[in-house]
């Protein structure tokens, strides 16, 4: 593997469509169509990508020692040898810098909250992924970060139910991946992920039934709260497929033994691909082709 090819695997490009929730705040706010906005949230999006890329890096040189011994992990550019800690360090100080320089330049608050970001996901690194809850929080958190950029990237208010769905969301797939690490490693767990000392399968399980209730409850109540005009009451016909993937997602998490990496499971199953294509043209006919 090449240098330069080793860099962008470590970038772990199936992952940035988590990044796609800079988009949230636009599809929302009914500007899908505002060509300058779209824009602003596509730079917002290649910002973040700079930024996670960054990101994952420098988790995979704290943890090259730590992901050898994971059977998945191992392979991975720097965890293998093919990336070299020296090469790996500038590519993620160039990727870093970019990010923040692309921020700044969308705002001062993109910027901020770039900055926030990136010593979020520092700490996460060195210190709060060893933190029984507060590492699945944490990674939540980073999420959170990722819509509110979106949408100070386009200059449109923060909903308090864009926190709390996304948080929720994300919180979800971050205990899922918990509980998946948990029951392959076995008694090898600990080594790999210090808080996974702390965890179990039965208190993993229940965190999930309660966060995703939380989950549903919360979309439920956004689309009846909503203020963005009488067709947005629409979007509780739209309850229906939240619930649904969230089921399905669970399901694969207990009967296949999946959810270790959520973006392979949501580009893979075809369920919930169905289900979230879906989602998606309900919730466009309901924002952008109602009357208001």
């Amino acid at each position: 593997m090449s240098t330069l090819r080793a860099i962008i695997a470590s970038t772990r490009p199936r992952q940035w469509t988590k990044n796609l929730l800079v988009f949230a705040a636009l599809v929302f706010a009914g500007d899908f169509f505002d060509g300058q906005r779209v824009l602003l949230a596509c730079a917002a999006f290649v910002v973040f990508c700079l930024l996670s890329g960054s990101v994952y890096i420098v988790n995979d040189l704290i943890d090259a020692e730590a992901d050898r011994a994971h059977p998945r992990k191992a392979s991975r550019p720097i965890a293998s040898g093919a990336l070299g800690a020296r090469a790996a360090t500038v590519a993620a100080i160039t990727l870093g810098s970019l990010g923040v320089a692309g921020s700044f330049a969308l705002g001062l608050r993109v910027g901020v909250i770039a900055v926030g970001y990136l010593a979020l996901q520092v700490a996460y690194s060195l210190v709060l992924k060893k933190l029984v809850i507060v590492d699945a929080m944490t990674v939540a958190a980073g999420f959170v970060l990722r819509a509110v950029a979106g949408a100070f990237a386009i200059g449109v208010p923060i909903s308090a139910w864009l926190f709390l769905c996304t948080f929720l969301l994300a919180l979800f797939l971050a205990l899922a991946k918990r509980r998946h690490e948990l029951l392959l490693l076995d008694e090898d767990a600990g080594a790999h992920r210090e808080s996974l000392r702390e965890y179990s399968a039965p208190f993993i399980d229940s965190m999930l039934s309660s966060t995703v209730a939380a989950t549903i409850l919360a979309y439920a109540l956004y689309t009846v709260s909503t203020t963005g005009g009488d067709r947005f009451h629409y979007l509780m016909g739209t309850v229906p497929f939240v619930a649904y993937g969230l089921f399905r997602y669970l399901f694969l998490v207990h009967r296949r033994d999946l959810g270790g990496s959520p973006e392979d499971v949501l580009l893979t199953d075809r369920p919930l691909i169905i289900d979230i294509v879906a989602w998606l043209i309900a919730t466009g006919v309901i924002v952008y082709v109602l009357p208001s």
